[in-house]
Protein backbone atom coordinates (compact mmCIF):
# COMPACT_ATOMS: atom_id res chain seq x y z
CA UNK A 1 0.00 0.00 0.00
CA UNK A 2 1.37 3.37 -0.99
CA UNK A 3 0.91 6.68 0.79
CA UNK A 4 -1.80 9.22 0.06
CA UNK A 5 -0.33 12.70 0.42
CA UNK A 6 -2.22 15.98 -0.01
CA UNK A 7 -0.42 19.19 -0.95
CA UNK A 8 -2.03 22.57 -0.25
CA UNK A 9 -2.22 25.74 -2.31
CA UNK A 10 1.17 26.29 -3.99
CA UNK A 11 0.50 29.72 -5.55
CA UNK A 12 3.68 29.93 -7.59
CA UNK A 13 6.02 29.00 -4.72
CA UNK A 14 8.19 26.73 -6.83
CA UNK A 15 11.13 26.36 -4.43
CA UNK A 16 8.80 25.30 -1.62
CA UNK A 17 7.28 22.65 -3.89
CA UNK A 18 10.68 21.45 -5.06
CA UNK A 19 11.88 21.00 -1.47
CA UNK A 20 8.74 19.15 -0.40
CA UNK A 21 8.94 16.75 -3.33
CA UNK A 22 12.61 16.04 -2.62
CA UNK A 23 11.71 15.39 1.00
CA UNK A 24 8.66 13.24 0.32
CA UNK A 25 10.35 11.31 -2.50
CA UNK A 26 7.17 10.12 -4.25
CA UNK A 27 7.17 6.46 -5.29
CA UNK A 28 5.13 4.80 -8.02
CA UNK A 29 2.75 3.28 -5.46
CA UNK A 30 2.03 6.65 -3.80
CA UNK A 31 -0.91 8.92 -4.60
CA UNK A 32 -0.38 12.67 -4.36
CA UNK A 33 -3.42 14.91 -4.38
CA UNK A 34 -2.77 18.58 -5.09
CA UNK A 35 -5.62 20.84 -3.97
CA UNK A 36 -5.45 23.47 -6.72
CA UNK A 37 -4.20 27.06 -6.94
CA UNK A 38 -0.88 26.16 -8.54
CA UNK A 39 -0.53 29.66 -9.96
CA UNK A 40 -0.78 33.38 -9.03
CA UNK A 41 0.74 35.55 -6.29
CA UNK A 42 4.01 33.63 -5.82
CA UNK A 43 7.26 34.11 -7.74
CA UNK A 44 7.29 31.31 -10.34
CA UNK A 45 3.96 29.82 -11.41
CA UNK A 46 5.39 28.46 -14.63
CA UNK A 47 7.96 26.37 -12.79
CA UNK A 48 5.27 25.06 -10.45
CA UNK A 49 3.18 23.82 -13.37
CA UNK A 50 6.23 22.23 -15.00
CA UNK A 51 7.07 20.42 -11.75
CA UNK A 52 3.49 19.16 -11.49
CA UNK A 53 3.55 17.88 -15.06
CA UNK A 54 6.82 16.05 -14.37
CA UNK A 55 5.39 14.58 -11.17
CA UNK A 56 2.91 12.63 -13.29
CA UNK A 57 5.80 10.34 -14.23
CA UNK A 58 6.70 9.51 -10.64
CA UNK A 59 3.46 8.56 -8.90
CA UNK A 60 -0.31 8.48 -9.12
CA UNK A 61 -1.22 12.17 -9.30
CA UNK A 62 -4.59 13.80 -8.74
CA UNK A 63 -4.53 17.52 -9.58
CA UNK A 64 -7.67 19.32 -8.43
CA UNK A 65 -8.89 22.55 -9.99
CA UNK A 66 -8.50 25.73 -7.95
CA UNK A 67 -10.32 29.01 -8.45
CA UNK A 68 -7.12 30.62 -9.74
CA UNK A 69 -6.84 28.08 -12.56
CA UNK A 70 -10.46 28.81 -13.39
CA UNK A 71 -9.64 32.53 -13.51
CA UNK A 72 -6.85 32.11 -16.04
CA UNK A 73 -9.09 29.91 -18.20
CA UNK A 74 -11.76 32.60 -18.11
CA UNK A 75 -9.19 35.28 -18.94
CA UNK A 76 -8.07 33.30 -21.94
CA UNK A 77 -11.62 33.04 -23.29
CA UNK A 78 -12.74 36.56 -22.40
CA UNK A 79 -10.24 39.46 -22.48
CA UNK A 80 -12.55 41.45 -20.21
CA UNK A 81 -11.72 38.96 -17.43
CA UNK A 82 -7.98 39.57 -17.80
CA UNK A 83 -7.76 42.65 -15.58
CA UNK A 84 -9.72 40.96 -12.81
CA UNK A 85 -7.44 37.92 -12.89
CA UNK A 86 -4.33 40.11 -12.86
CA UNK A 87 -5.47 41.91 -9.71
CA UNK A 88 -6.07 38.53 -8.03
CA UNK A 89 -2.46 37.47 -8.47
CA UNK A 90 -2.39 36.81 -12.18
CA UNK A 91 0.10 39.63 -12.78
CA UNK A 92 2.78 37.60 -10.97
CA UNK A 93 1.90 34.57 -13.09
CA UNK A 94 2.25 36.53 -16.32
CA UNK A 95 5.74 37.64 -15.27
CA UNK A 96 6.81 34.00 -15.21
CA UNK A 97 5.28 33.47 -18.68
CA UNK A 98 6.83 36.45 -20.48
CA UNK A 99 3.97 38.83 -19.65
CA UNK A 100 1.13 37.66 -21.91
CA UNK A 101 -1.62 35.06 -21.70
CA UNK A 102 -0.70 34.02 -25.25
CA UNK A 103 2.77 32.98 -24.05
CA UNK A 104 1.35 30.35 -21.67
CA UNK A 105 2.03 26.98 -23.35
CA UNK A 106 -0.95 25.08 -24.67
CA UNK A 107 0.13 22.08 -22.58
CA UNK A 108 -0.34 24.19 -19.45
CA UNK A 109 -3.84 25.22 -20.48
CA UNK A 110 -4.63 21.59 -21.23
CA UNK A 111 -3.46 20.74 -17.72
CA UNK A 112 -5.74 23.40 -16.16
CA UNK A 113 -8.68 22.16 -18.22
CA UNK A 114 -8.09 18.54 -17.16
CA UNK A 115 -8.26 19.20 -13.40
CA UNK A 116 -11.28 17.69 -11.62
CA UNK A 117 -13.26 19.44 -8.89
CA UNK A 118 -13.06 16.66 -6.30
CA UNK A 119 -11.47 13.32 -5.49
CA UNK A 120 -12.62 10.62 -3.08
CA UNK A 121 -11.04 7.60 -1.42
CA UNK A 122 -12.62 5.14 0.99
CA UNK A 123 -11.83 7.47 3.90
CA UNK A 124 -11.30 10.98 2.51
CA UNK A 125 -12.72 13.64 0.24
CA UNK A 126 -10.43 16.22 -1.35
CA UNK A 127 -11.74 19.54 -2.69
CA UNK A 128 -10.20 22.94 -3.22
CA UNK A 129 -12.30 25.18 -1.01
CA UNK A 130 -15.38 23.92 0.82
CA UNK A 131 -18.43 21.64 0.69
CA UNK A 132 -22.07 21.31 1.70
CA UNK A 133 -22.19 18.72 4.48
CA UNK A 134 -25.62 17.25 3.63
CA UNK A 135 -25.11 16.96 -0.14
CA UNK A 136 -23.43 14.00 -1.94
CA UNK A 137 -20.25 15.02 -3.73
CA UNK A 138 -21.65 14.46 -7.21
CA UNK A 139 -24.38 17.02 -6.45
CA UNK A 140 -22.21 19.75 -4.91
CA UNK A 141 -22.31 23.33 -6.17
CA UNK A 142 -19.15 24.28 -8.09
CA UNK A 143 -19.21 27.73 -6.50
CA UNK A 144 -18.89 26.17 -3.05
CA UNK A 145 -16.17 23.72 -4.09
CA UNK A 146 -14.04 26.44 -5.69
CA UNK A 147 -14.79 29.74 -3.96
CA UNK A 148 -16.38 29.51 -0.51
CA UNK A 149 -13.95 30.28 2.29
CA UNK A 150 -14.05 28.64 5.71
CA UNK A 151 -15.55 31.13 8.14
CA UNK A 152 -15.19 30.78 11.93
CA UNK A 153 -18.55 29.86 13.39
CA UNK A 154 -19.74 28.62 10.00
CA UNK A 155 -17.53 25.59 9.44
CA UNK A 156 -19.38 22.76 7.69
CA UNK A 157 -20.18 19.73 9.81
CA UNK A 158 -19.05 16.21 8.96
CA UNK A 159 -19.94 15.27 5.40
CA UNK A 160 -22.91 12.94 4.98
CA UNK A 161 -20.53 10.26 3.72
CA UNK A 162 -18.71 10.23 7.06
CA UNK A 163 -15.41 10.85 5.29
CA UNK A 164 -12.79 13.37 6.42
CA UNK A 165 -12.57 16.30 4.00
CA UNK A 166 -9.21 17.85 3.07
CA UNK A 167 -9.33 21.40 1.68
CA UNK A 168 -7.16 24.39 0.86
CA UNK A 169 -8.22 27.88 -0.33
CA UNK A 170 -8.63 29.56 3.10
CA UNK A 171 -5.13 30.78 4.09
CA UNK A 172 -4.16 29.90 7.65
CA UNK A 173 -2.02 32.97 8.19
CA UNK A 174 -0.41 31.53 11.34
CA UNK A 175 1.12 28.79 9.18
CA UNK A 176 -0.60 26.04 11.14
CA UNK A 177 -2.85 23.34 9.71
CA UNK A 178 -6.50 23.77 10.71
CA UNK A 179 -7.58 20.34 11.96
CA UNK A 180 -11.21 20.00 13.05
CA UNK A 181 -11.15 16.21 12.84
CA UNK A 182 -13.81 15.90 10.14
CA UNK A 183 -12.33 18.82 8.17
CA UNK A 184 -8.66 19.68 7.62
CA UNK A 185 -7.40 22.81 5.84
CA UNK A 186 -3.79 22.70 4.62
CA UNK A 187 -3.52 26.10 2.93
CA UNK A 188 -0.86 27.50 5.26
CA UNK A 189 -0.14 30.79 3.48
CA UNK A 190 3.01 29.90 1.56
CA UNK A 191 2.73 32.91 -0.74
CA UNK A 192 2.73 35.14 2.35
CA UNK A 193 4.70 34.49 5.51
CA UNK A 194 3.75 30.85 6.03
CA UNK A 195 4.51 27.46 4.55
CA UNK A 196 3.59 25.06 1.79
CA UNK A 197 2.14 22.00 3.49
CA UNK A 198 2.08 18.36 2.49
CA UNK A 199 0.25 15.84 4.66
CA UNK A 200 0.05 12.06 4.71
CA UNK A 201 -3.69 11.71 5.25
CA UNK A 202 -3.39 8.23 6.75
CA UNK A 203 -0.64 8.85 9.31
CA UNK A 204 -1.07 12.59 9.83
CA UNK A 205 2.62 13.24 9.11
CA UNK A 206 3.20 16.80 7.92
CA UNK A 207 6.01 18.40 5.92
CA UNK A 208 6.29 22.17 5.42
CA UNK A 209 8.62 24.45 3.46
CA UNK A 210 8.75 28.21 3.00
CA UNK A 211 9.02 30.26 -0.21
CA UNK A 212 12.81 29.98 -0.13
CA UNK A 213 12.59 26.20 -0.08
CA UNK A 214 13.66 25.80 3.55
CA UNK A 215 11.98 23.04 5.53
CA UNK A 216 10.20 24.24 8.63
CA UNK A 217 11.85 21.52 10.72
CA UNK A 218 15.31 22.64 9.59
CA UNK A 219 14.52 26.32 10.13
CA UNK A 220 13.17 25.77 13.62
CA UNK A 221 16.14 23.55 14.53
CA UNK A 222 18.56 26.25 13.40
CA UNK A 223 16.67 28.90 15.38
CA UNK A 224 16.74 26.72 18.51
CA UNK A 225 20.48 26.10 18.16
CA UNK A 226 21.08 29.83 17.71
CA UNK A 227 19.07 30.63 20.83
CA UNK A 228 20.99 28.03 22.81
CA UNK A 229 24.29 29.42 21.60
CA UNK A 230 23.28 32.93 22.64
CA UNK A 231 22.22 31.67 26.06
CA UNK A 232 25.58 29.98 26.49
CA UNK A 233 27.41 33.16 25.51
CA UNK A 234 25.39 35.15 28.03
Amino acid sequence: MGRTIAIGDIHGCSEALRTLLKTIRPQSEDTIVTLGDYIDRGPNSRDVVEQILELRNQCELITLLGNHELMVLLAREDPEQLGWWETCGGAATLLSYEDTVESIPESHFEFFESCPLAYETDTNIFVHANYEASIPMDEQNDQVLLWRHLEPGQFPTRHVSGKTVIVGHTPQVDGEVLDLGHLICIDTYCFGTGWLTAMDVDTGEIWQADQDGILRADKEKAETEEQQARATDD
